[in-house]
């Protein structure tokens, strides 16, 4: 079956696209601008000859994974040589995919067993001579695992009294440690991270409590985690004051949506705006694009993640929380892909670009350039071995540096020779894919290999890229936030548990003991963070 395909020049197009953004409502525009521009993208990628449907399929889905054994097959060993895979290689298992042992439990309860017949000091009951004691470095182990309903409730009924001469009634006391309050501390951090942790919408845990008996409705946990969001923001007011000190700060946005901002919504929200914008720190006023930032701040050996909803790109959120850092320290390392909108436009900083990016743009042409991009890929792979061996060491920021120097530095530079040598020569025409993966490179090179010359620059931004997961996890579930305020909860939600994940922290526990000790996390929040609130608990223990 053939398809006509209609053939509209581009100018043509564009006049039409015009003449719809004055009829059409915003929202709608939007939409069709989309499908446009996106219809007209594929015809474009259709036309070249280098075209196949696994790059087509590859460039509307996004590629599984860029592996160079995925992405270039067998021969692809990483070491840039070819050759086969030889009979009986087996990849090794992934660790953590298998049974785990009782040590991997750790936020299980432990309880201790005693013999049912037997106690230490009593007589061997097989010999009957000797005596039988315990062995407490190697118990029997038994591991027991039981389901539940995420949130669980309890009915106290409470005995009253009444006096049958005076009438004066006399309540039972609630049990200890049972406030008046309906619903713990402990619920709202289940539900925050169930939500905003594990991209859990509302309504599917509405479903799933009303199914177990336990009825929880979609608005009543909005209420819960906003009240909860009150006395959690000291601390996420902190995380941004400490990562606004960071050495290397890592930051990237991807696209969001806010129902306030689109739609006849969006006039009522410009206007209540008005006011930041003769301030200066409103955004253009025709921005339509709504976004949320990840900012990943590396502060003395800790990782703080910070996310940012709203129509600011990620630069001008990095330049809102520099503003917060000691006007006495040096400018900090930024690393993010090239686009321009990552970087502050007022305030300096050191910029180093994802290394990632450019070997992405080898492994979508690992098809039609097999030998080359196995040769480049596999430079690139002996680099990250090198900072792989680097951390495995623990060397310092200046010992990095040396041995990238030493180990990456001649890689590198015969990396940057034969992609030039491949343009000078004309082997690779310009407009090519081919010929775009080496124009990006030399373009950003100086950016791209700042690992070489300044101590603590990253390779690549992997770290932000996984945190903005949490990010599109969110979006993918819940396809949308309401309104500013329910962003910025779910920016203070996502904060916390992934500073905590980055920290090796409990993220339940954490946001449960911040509630509990409201006040004190308000009064001094700096001993309230993922890595020291246990030491504060330990130390001023609650009355």
């Amino acid at each position: 079956m053939t398809i006509d395909v209609a053939e509209v020049p581009r100018q043509k197009v564009e006049d039409a696209l015009a003449k719809a953004k004055v009829a059409l409502p915003a929202e709608d525009f939007e939409v069709l601008e989309k499908v446009v521009c996106s219809y007209s993208k594929v015809l474009e990628v259709l036309a070249g000859k280098s075209t196949t449907i696994k790059r087509l399929r590859r460039m509307l889905f996004g590629s599984t994974s860029e592996k160079s054994r995925e992405v270039l097959g067998p021969q692809g060993n990483g070491d840039g040589k070819s050759g086969q895979a030889r009979d009986g290689d087996k990849k090794p298992p992934q660790p953590g995919h298998g049974r785990n042992g009782f040590d991997a439990y750790r936020g299980a309860k432990t309880e201790h067993v005693e013999h049912h017949k037997l106690k230490p000091g009593d007589t061997c009951p097989m010999c009957g001579k000797g005596k039988v004691y315990e062995q407490r470095d190697r118990p029997r182990i038994l591991v027991r695992l039981l389901g539940q309903s995420p949130l669980s409730a309890t009915i106290y009924l409470l005995q009253k009294l009444r006096c049958n001469l005076c009438e004066k009634l006399f309540p039972a006391q609630p049990p200890k440690g049972v406030g008046p309050r309906k619903y713990d501390a402990s619920a709202a951090s289940m539900i925050g991270l169930l939500r905003y942790g594990g991209g859990f919408p509302f309504n599917r845990l509405d479903h799933l409590q009303d199914s177990v008996g336990i009825p929880l409705p979609s608005s009543t946990q909005w209420d819960i985690v906003r009240d909860a969001a009150r006395g959690l923001s000291p601390a996420y007011e902190e995380l941004k004051r400490q990562a606004a000190q960071g050495k290397v700060l890592h930051n990237d946005d991807t696209a969001m949506k806010i129902l306030a901002w689109t739609g006849k919504r969006r006039e009522a929200s410009l206007r209540e705006r008005a006011k930041e914008a003769a301030d200066g720190h409103d955004p253009k006023a025709d921005r339509t694009g709504i976004f949320t930032s990840g900012i990943v701040s590396e502060v003395r050996q800790r990782q703080i993640a910070l996310f940012f909803t709203g129509r600011r790109h990620a630069g001008e959120n990095l330049e809102a929380l520099l503003k917060a850092r000691d006007k006495s320290m040096s400018p900090p390392i930024q690393m993010c892909d090239a686009l321009s909108r990552n970087s502050p436009k007022n305030f300096k900083t050191i910029l180093a670009n994802c290394l990632a990016h450019g070997r992405r743009q080898f492994v979508e042409q690992a098809e039609n350039f097999p030998n080359e991009c196995r040769h480049i890929l596999g430079i690139l792979a002996k680099v990250y071995k090198n900072d792989a061996i680097a951390k495995k060491r623990g060397m310092t920021d200046a010992e990095r540096l040396n041995f990238h120097q030493d180990k990456s530095g001649p890689l590198m530079a015969k990396l940057h020779a034969r992609l030039e040598k491949q343009l000078a020569d004309k082997k690779v025409e310009p407009n090519s894919g081919m010929g775009q993966a080496i124009g990006y490179m030399l373009k950003h090179w100086e950016k791209l290999t700042l690992f070489l010359n300044k101590a603590g620059a990253p390779l690549d931004n992997n770290v932000c890229e996984r945190a903005l997961k949490k990010a599109i996890l969110h979006r993918k579930n819940s396809l949308f936030y309401k309104t500013d305020n329910g962003a910025h909860v779910g920016d203070v939600f996502m904060s916390l548990i992934h500073t905590c994940d980055l920290s090796g922290t409990d993220p339940f526990n954490y946001l449960t003991q911040l509630q509990r000790h409201a006040k004190e996390v308000q009064a001094q929040p700096d001993r309230w963070l993922p890595w020291n609130y246990c030491r504060t608990i330990a130390r001023d223990p609650p009355r």
